[in-house]
């Protein structure tokens, strides 16, 4: 490539070249990300509309994890510094007003979409528990859970969790010493058990089976 050829404008064929690359990658890239299981067994009804979202923000990184790849690696190839550049100074250039646009334009549309869907699916996941859903009241401490709960005039405390698939329950989380994290990963949604307070969320178990509680937060030793 002689100097002015690699100084000069980028020809249209690289540009088209570039961007059949950048597709090409990115198809790929999104089929492999959309093969891979990353989460375990959905195991509420809400699960699946999670992992959905997942899924478009993985369709749309992607494209853009693999357009700025591709844009450095040219970079780098076609006006790296060769020897005895060491002392020279690029050629003076002004910037391109329309490219300026549409990378501004873009991803703001782009992150606005986004942040409007998991707007939308937020609001869905707190909508409030239609009334006589079952309650338990969940109770963190270092570094264990316990679960209570009522069944007709009964009232039901355990370590262990049991609840019917199909049947809307509303969880009150609550805490004894620090801050800890309800969250069972089939079911997908979590909250922090705050000191002092009272936090909750609702879901409808879909599958049976026997799930771990997990703990999200960093709440001491072990």
């Amino acid at each position: 490539m002689g100097e002015e050829t690699r100084r000069g404008p980028v020809p249209g064929r690289t540009w088209a070249l570039l961007i059949v690359v950048v597709l090409v990658a990115s198809a790929i890239g999104i089929a492999l990300g959309l093969s891979i299981n990353w989460f375990p067994i959905q195991g509420s009804t809400i699960a699946s509309d999670i992992d959905t979202f997942w899924d478009v923000l993985l369709i749309a990184s992607v494209p853009i994890a693999v357009g700025v790849f591709v844009a450095v690696l040219f970079s780098v190839i076609r006006w790296h510094m060769r020897p005895g550049e060491e002392e020279t100074d690029g050629p003076p250039i002004h910037g391109n007003t329309r490219l300026e646009v549409i990378w501004t334009v873009l991803p703001t549309a782009l992150i606005a979409g986004l942040c409007a869907y998991a707007t939308v699916l937020l609001l869905d996941i707190q909508e409030s528990p239609a009334k006589g859903t079952r309650v338990v009241n969940v109770t963190g401490q270092q570094f264990a859970w316990t679960f209570e709960t009522r069944e007709g005039s009964r009232v039901i405390k355990s370590d262990q969790l049991y609840v019917p698939v199909d049947e809307p329950v509303e969880f009150k989380v609550r805490s004894e010493d620090v801050i800890h994290d309800f969250w069972v990963p089939q079911w997908r949604l979590k909250v922090d058990a705050v000191p002092g307070i009272t936090t909750s969320y609702s879901l409808t178990p879909s599958k049976t089976g026997s799930f771990q509680v997990v703990c999200a937060e960093l709440c001491g030793l072990g």
